[in-house]
């Protein structure tokens, strides 16, 4: 049973400790909490049933192609195994082809398993967030180190500074003036949030807005508070996100290419069946007779052996229709683009991945550390002038924590003014934040803003014109130092040293600022503040000009300030105003915590009156910029067709300029259609919100919470479109695992992310993914090829097949050839393939769409002229050996063997009722004599010869072939062999392979052929080369084909 769920963060205190029945000074009882597990069970997340290991290798035979193998195998075994009872003999021989093609699901099933398995270990990363222990007040007295699983509903819980925690809660006492909570991998905020003990009086809520709870695996980073728990386990918001991951997988869906796949594998089924059901039945004469008497059958004569025989022909056919080779190569091509990808900082977990990215319609990108660089930095600030009057802005240039990133520009104030010392110095040392090095990569310790200000401070610089070269100096030695994780900030040091601090008033809501007291120079204390304009405004009474003197504040000067603040927030740049105060009363000789005047410091109430008569010093401006790279990357997903989605939790002013300095906006672009809070979106209907989300153009959503972002990418998927998903935190990880491709950040991405994703940028940068797009799209083309290569050699071999029962000759090729082929020849020239270098325009052409046919009429034409060509030159080399004496000046009787006539040759069956029928022993390379006991031997022992032929031509052919696909359209003259050597390397080894069981006795007899002379290759190469003519031929019937549509479009 789950515990009764309320709106905890709309109720007082008072009534949450009511509804449990619990005192803060007590905490529940022992029978309280045992009466609470019953109901609520263990503080846990449930281990999701995953689906039992018997099931999982089930479904990996769930496939039509893995099914007609399956068959295939099956049948292959009991022919083989009735052929060895029938003859006496059990070769290895005979169950070479059942053993290889069940070898093959085998290892299918082995890695379809592994990846799902895989794909699970985001609900066990969800548990490694969850805290061991608490600090729990069981019967009147705290239990220290509680195990944290034994958490109820009720509990009263402390918690402290770095404190993980346990449940989701409601803050009853602050026990600090201010409690911060880093809770962005479950709202997506960059910034630590600030928690009160005030209600939000609304029902139905953001996370972002529940400014008085704490949520399970979240951070406690200031600060002391005392919390009432009001979830556990699968209740927290956690909890909810481990349901969400779980419904999320159980609604994957096939990749395109999968799908494609499938379908074929359903044509190529019906085409398969109806074609072996042809030849078996054009064949029945031979297994089948009969006597006609009176003009009807009588004395039906049935023969098992031949029929058997012709059911063999026609298993042959379907292995050789089935491409077992395709699977080994997908996975090939897609194993190797993901090492490719891997150098553009995109690491695929999920080798399927690949290919859909290549089809992507929609990213939906995260903002926070993607679009932007996730730190914080100035990028102006302003100060008043000589006059009251006047005022001067400053621009800074930089996007990181990098001091030497970039600068103010037009600086010259080396020697600064008075004014802009103030402002140096309170960005210095009302701060305790620090900058340090990973890497290439600059971060900051402390809060990100703080962090920014100190930065500001170095590019600011130092009025002392020796302490700044000693800076300078510094700063080099430590460039050239060993550990250069530390990062010195020389000048904000400087500023320490001489304002020491003596003492700090924290942040809190109410007045919205911090300040520290420090011991300046002089010897005389002054109070350094900083916080939300409009609070230090109010606050103050004066400001500073350009010269250091001290002028009244009037209404003139007022409204300057508010104009040049509205101005600086309408960029989204988040504002900090800063001020100082030197007449402090009993605080103007405060030294230490033994002053008389240090007991106000500690009641935070005293501290509006302490930063009150302030003299107002300027305005800094700080944002977490957007990535130089990503307005391109916009640009590129524009020309390339894709959609682009911000989805943030960060407000909506912020989101949409950032949208519109990436350029996904115009400026003057109405945004009312094109930007919307998740809340706002969700409570239109179904109907508006398909019809928005259907329009071209960027889009973006402010404060999206984990349900909407899922909700998006289900609607959009819904649409037919093929969605991409960006995200970093735990609550991205349910729609991560919903799209059709989950992208998780790298540096900033939790490991529940990380788990849920296809794939992981290693930079966290947007423009990776259009990199990576752009590479989906080139290994998808290039899939294409080889698909389309092996398919069309696979053609080929079912016609010859064909050819062969039609005409009733002896088989010219028996299954274990055509496995060896399909597998071992085709392989490599297939995989080489996936190495065809990308179109020029890859990037400039829409998406293609996921109902796009592999294979259209017109390729299919072209491949169905191209398998007649192999099926009538591997049929048509056999019966030349047969009943020729010599072929295009090439003696083929010089070996020996006998010539047979066309009409004994496809009536080779009726053999034993030829009189003075009598054939010869022929010698084979090598010197190994073919000899018959059995002249009607000479049609099955003595076709190796005649089936090496057609074998080696076969195997030529589909050689040439593979340069046909290097270009689907272009010709060999403008594509040629060089532009991939990686294929003419891959024609080398196959025809390796094909020389290795020709020459090697061994597999020489496990294939049922003999070596060849030179004579005999010259012939295979004179009758496999006319293939690359006529593909030719047909390339420029399609060129022309395509010239004639496109002026017929335009006229």
């Amino acid at each position: 049973m789950e515990e009764k769920l309320f709106s905890a963060w709309s109720w007082s205190v008072e009534e949450c400790l009511k509804e449990y029945n619990v005192k803060l000074e007590k905490g529940l009882s022992s029978y309280d909490v045992e009466n609470k597990r019953e109901k609520c069970g263990w503080n846990e997340l449930d281990k999701q049933k995953g689906k039992p290991l018997w099931k999982l290798v089930l479904e990996q035979f769930d496939d039509m192609l893995v099914k007609i193998l399956l068959v295939a195998a099956f049948i292959s075994f009991v022919l083989a195994y009735l052929h060895g009872h029938e003859s006496g003999e059990a070769g290895f021989e005979a169950y070479v082809e059942p053993f290889v093609i069940v070898l093959i699901l085998v290892l299918n099933a082995v890695v379809g398993v592994w990846q799902e398995t895989n794909a699970e270990k985001a609900l066990e990363a969800l548990k490694e967030l969850q805290s061991e222990s608490a600090k729990v007040l069981r019967d009147g007295y705290y239990v220290p180190d509680l195990p944290a699983r034994e958490l109820v509903p009720g509990d009263i819980v402390e918690l402290r500074v770095g404190d993980k925690v346990p449940a989701d809660m409601r803050v009853a006492v602050l026990k600090t003036s201010i409690l911060r909570v880093e809770q962005s991998s479950l709202t997506g905020e960059a910034m630590p949030v600030i928690k009160s003990t005030n209600p939000v009086f609304m029902d139905d809520c953001e996370l972002q807005a529940k400014e008085c709870m704490v949520f399970a695996g979240t951070t406690i980073m200031n600060g002391s508070c005392i919390c009432v728990v009001v979830s556990t386990g699968m209740s927290t918001e956690i909890g909810k996100i481990q349901t969400q991951i779980h419904e999320a997988s159980l609604e994957e869906t096939d990749t395109p290419l999968k799908k494609k796949l499938d379908e074929f594998g359903g044509r190529l089924t019906t085409a398969i069946g109806i074609v072996c059901l042809i030849v078996w039945v054009i064949n029945y004469k031979n297994f089948l007779t009969w006597d006609v008497v009176n003009g009807w059958p009588t004395n039906f004569r049935f023969s098992f052996e031949k029929c058997t025989y012709y059911f063999k022909i026609a298993v042959a056919l379907a292995v050789a229709a089935i491409p077992e080779g395709l699977p080994a190569v997908i996975t090939t091509c897609l194993a190797l683009g993901t090492r490719k990808m891997a150098k553009k900082n995109a690491i695929v977990r999920k080798l399927p991945s690949v290919e859909t990215l290549g089809c992507t319609t929609v990213i939906c990108s995260d903002k926070t550390g993607t679009l932007t660089t996730n730190q914080m930095s100035v990028s102006q600030f302003f100060t008043l002038g000589g006059k009251t009057t006047i005022s001067r802005i400053f621009n800074v240039e930089g996007t990181t924590y990098d001091p030497k990133d970039g600068g103010i520009l037009d600086w010259t104030c080396y020697n600064m003014d008075a004014n802009l010392q103030s402002m140096a110095e309170i960005c210095a040392v009302c701060n305790d934040a620090g900058v340090f090095r990973k890497g290439r990569l600059f971060q900051a310790t402390g809060l990100p803003t703080e962090a920014a200000l100190k930065v500001l401070a170095e590019k600011m610089g130092v009025p002392d014109v020796k302490a700044r070269n000693r800076i300078r100096d510094a700063q080099i030695a430590a460039d050239c130092s060993i550990d250069r994780s530390n990062v010195k900030l020389g000048c904000s040091e400087w500023w320490a040293k001489r304002a020491k601090r003596t003492a700090m008033l924290e942040f809190d809501r109410t007045r919205k600022s911090m300040s520290v007291l420090v011991r300046e120079p002089t010897g005389f204390n002054r109070l350094l503040v900083k916080g939300a304009v409009e609070s230090v405004l109010e606050r103050s009474l004066h400001v500073q000009l350009a010269d250091g003197s001290i002028a009244p504040m009037d209404e003139p000067c007022r409204q300057l300030l508010l104009l040049r603040h509205m101005e600086m927030s309408s960029k989204g740049l988040r504002c900090l105003a800063l001020a100082y105060k030197d007449e402090l009363g009993e605080f103007s000789d405060y030294y230490s915590d033994s002053h008389p005047a240090h007991k106000k410091l500690l009641d935070p109430a005293n501290y509006s009156a302490i930063e009150s008569n302030l003299v107002f010093v300027g305005v800094v401006g700080l944002r977490d910029p957007p990535r130089a790279e990503v307005h391109e990357a916009i640009e590129a997903c524009r020309d390339a067709g894709i959609k682009v989605m911000v989805i943030t939790g960060d407000n909506k002013s912020t989101a949409e300029t950032i949208c519109q300095e990436i350029g996904l906006f115009c400026g003057s672009e109405d945004l009312r259609l094109r930007s919307y809070t998740g809340k706002e979106f969700m409570a239109l209907s179904s109907t508006l919100q398909k019809e928005i989300l259907s329009k071209p153009g960027g889009m973006v959503f402010s404060r999206a919470e984990p349900k909407h972002k899922q909700e998006i990418v289900r609607m959009l998927k819904e649409m037919g479109e093929i969605v991409a998903m960006t995200g970093d935190g735990v609550n991205d990880a349910p729609a991560l695992k919903l799209a059709d491709i989950g992208i998780a950040m790298g540096i900033t991405g939790t490991e529940v992310a990380k788990e849920a994703s296809d794939m992981v940028l290693a930079d966290d940068n947007f423009s990776t993914i259009v990199s990576a797009v752009a590479e989906g799209r080139s290994i998808y083309d290039n899939m294409k090829a080889f698909i389309r290569y092996m398919i069309s050699s696979n053609v080929g071999e079912v016609i010859s097949i064909f050819l062969t029962a039609a005409l009733g000759i002896p088989e010219c090729l028996i299954p274990v050839q055509l496995l060896w082929v399909n597998l071992v020849t085709d392989g490599p020239p297939a995989t080489a393939l996936g190495f065809n270098p990308a179109d020029v325009d890859i990037m400039r052409k829409p998406p293609r769409k996921s109902n796009d046919a592999l294979i259209d009429s017109w390729v299919l034409f072209r491949y169905l002229v191209i398998g007649s060509y192999v099926g009538i030159a591997t049929v048509g080399v056999f019966i030349l050996w047969y009943t020729q004496g010599s072929f295009l000046g090439i003696n083929l009787a010089e070996d020996g063997h006998t010539l047979v006539t066309l009409y004994q040759l496809r009536t080779w069956g009726q053999c034993p009722s030829w009189s003075n029928f009598s054939v010869s022993p022929f010698t084979v390379s090598g010197g190994r004599v073919i000899s018959f006991s059995n002249p009607c031997d000479y049609f099955s022992v003595g076709k190796v010869k005649a089936m090496t032929l057609s074998l080696s031509v076969l195997v030529a052919i589909e050689m040439f072939n593979s340069l046909n696909a290097l270009s689907e359209d272009n010709s060999l003259v403008t594509m040629p062999p060089w532009r991939n050597p990686l294929l003419l390397l891959a024609m080398s080894i196959s025809f390796g392979f094909h020389c290795l069981i020709l020459y090697v006795p061994f597999l020489a007899d496990v294939f049922g052929i003999v070596p060849l002379t030179l004579k005999e290759w010259v012939l295979v190469i004179l009758v496999s080369a006319p293939v690359v003519v006529i593909d030719e031929v047909l390339k420029l019937v399609g060129r022309s084909r395509r010239g004639r549509k496109k002026k017929h479009k335009l006229a």
